[in-house]
């Protein structure tokens, strides 16, 4: 309880074995207080034995503790899906979330057009294959037909773009590997976004000319459905 109170609570409180409620800060205090006058009432009336004040107060600072978890939290969550690139819950680490663009708002059920970014420093060889995957539970729907690359914002010809729905990847083959250094672009429009929303990782591979023949991991796009 005491390691709860010193990370949940500012400034960090240090409580004596009895939970000395005068060193507890105005509104905590009152919320106990309401708690287990409230528990204390409700035993009297149902004639069980009333626990006892310690008893009482560690089970309400332990709701509090939960309660100031859950109320930080929620807004968290709201502002990391507003912002893509952010790192949520430690899943992607910083610097390997790519940043993206749902033009249509990213609603479930609805086609939609995904602008997915790859910035330059992530570019650090040319790039002759990209590789998108997704994970199995994501059951949108892609067009091969409506897919583009865009490198400093303009079009490059693509030699083919491959969908493999058995194993969950786009692939993109442009006639020209992209230059390192290169700001790109993947445009996936004619998406019909997936029935059920949710968080969607979609990882970037890609493939250097000249290189080992084996996708190498470039990022990923933290994609939310709603």
């Amino acid at each position: 309880m005491d390691w709860l109170l010193r990370n949940f609570c500012y400034p960090p409180i240090r409580l004596c074995p009895r939970y000395d409620v005068d060193q507890v800060s105005s509104p905590i205090k009152n919320l106990i207080h309401s708690y287990t006058s409230t528990h204390a009432l409700t035993s009297a009336h149902s004639g069980k034995q009333p626990m006892s004040f310690n008893s009482r107060m560690k089970r309400a600072l332990s709701g509090l503790a939960i309660a100031t978890c859950l109320v930080g939290a929620i807004p968290a969550f709201s502002f990391a899906q507003g912002l893509p690139g952010l790192t949520l819950w430690g899943g992607v680490k910083r610097e390997d979330n790519l940043n993206f663009r749902l033009d249509y708002g990213g609603r479930s059920g609805s086609w939609d057009r995904y602008r997915l970014r790859i910035p330059e420093k992530k570019m650090q060889l040319a790039v002759a294959q990209f590789a998108i995957s997704y994970p199995d539970y994501y059951k949108g729907e892609f067009d091969p037909k409506r897919v583009e690359v865009l490198v400093k914002d303009k079009p490059v010809p693509l030699q083919e773009v491959n969908w493999n729905k058995e194993n969950h990847m786009i692939e993109i083959f442009p006639v020209d590997p992209i230059p390192a250094g290169s700001r790109v672009e993947i445009q996936l429009s004619n998406v019909r976004n997936p029935s059920f929303g949710g968080m969607f990782y979609f990882n970037c591979q890609v493939l250097s000319p000249g290189d080992v023949p084996l996708l190498r991991y470039l990022g990923t796009w933290v994609i939310s459905i709603t």
